[in-house]
């Protein structure tokens, strides 16, 4: 007759106590179900464990060889309980964030270092690309969430607007407008600027155009097909200006400094939206999405199943 884990993690309480008694009390165990338990497992093996007296039991030597091989057994079935437990609470497993911006400072950064301080069990992955890229990803599984600069209507998504972060201007420590602290629409209006071609180089570059003619301005407005890096590095030999969120500003490059821009009605921002399938049934990704909603003050449903439902029903 096989023995199971109770059998030996009443054998193993019972040595550690020396007593059947005192197990059975620290268990929350009737004594004669851990006595029973026991013998059981005695039976099982065909061996004494432990000597009976009065005064409690007294280990054997083979219970005690035996028990010494028991209890990595027994600490493993527990940590393999503990970890599927968490993953079906979303506390282990792995999730894959997809993002299309720096994250070298700014909530973005934040949020995924504290998420993962606060869940050590959880792995989380991130994929830097564009956002077509990205939303397939989204559409293959292979991708969780997509965390994006602006806001893109995609009815074949959840969509929630997160947070928002300052616009950044990047200057030459040289530039004229390196020495002031805050920077004004209405100062950029005759600079030339150059940007990554990829995301999100061209919605910056929309916004910087549709702000600047506002204030009369005419930009002149370059996309490189290099990185956003590269473009930071040499910004510096060119005498032109770059615009990103605040999450480029914790990359420090020769000769550039950062300032944040102003518009009329007070700190120009641009807003970060995520994006997820609502049939997507990653407990990590539900988990996530509270943190986010809870770190954010914000109010959208964490039920990915009954979303998911609800939108299939809607569309018949």
């Amino acid at each position: 007759m096989p023995f199971n884990m109770r059998q030996l993690r009443y054998a193993i309480a019972a040595a550690d106590h020396g007593s059947f008694y005192r197990a059975a009390r620290a268990l929350d165990v009737e004594q004669s179900t851990l006595s029973r338990a026991v013998l059981k497992l005695e039976r099982s093996i065909g061996s004494e464990l432990f000597i009976r007296t009065r005064a409690g039991v007294k280990i054997t030597k083979i219970g005690r060889q035996f028990l010494h091989s028991a209890r990595p057994m027994v600490a493993n079935a527990d940590r393999m309980i503990a970890t599927t437990r968490a993953a079906g609470k979303g506390r282990a497993g792995n999730l894959t964030v997809g993002f299309n911006s720096s994250i070298s400072a700014g909530n973005l950064r934040a949020t995924l270092v504290s998420s993962q301080r606060d869940n050590p069990d959880v792995a989380i992955e991130g994929v830097e690309a564009d956002r077509s890229v990205l939303f397939a990803g989204i559409d293959s599984g292979e991708i969780d969430i997509a965390i994006l600069i602006g806001e893109v209507d995609r009815d074949d998504y959840r969509h929630v607007s997160f947070w928002s972060e300052h616009v950044y201007l990047a200057i030459p420590n040289n530039h004229e407008l390196a020495e002031r602290e805050i920077i004004n629409w209405t100062d950029l209006r005759e600079q030339r600027f150059v940007l990554p071609a990829a995301d999100p180089g061209p919605d910056i570059r929309d916004m910087l155009i549709g702000r600047l003619w506002q204030s009369g301005g005419h930009p002149d407005v370059c996309l490189h097909p290099v990185s956003r890096e590269t473009i930071l590095s040499l910004l510096g030999e060119t005498g032109m200006l770059s615009v990103g969120c605040e999450g480029v500003t914790g990359a420090h490059y020769p000769d550039v400094v950062y300032r944040p821009v102003q518009g009329e009605q007070g700190p120009a921002l641009v807003v970060y939206s995520g994006y997820w399938r609502a049939d997507n049934a990653n407990p990590v990704l539900k988990q996530f999405l509270g943190y986010v909603r809870n770190r954010y003050a914000l109010s959208f449903e964490l039920d990915t199943a009954a979303m998911g439902a609800r939108r299939s029903g809607e569309s018949t």
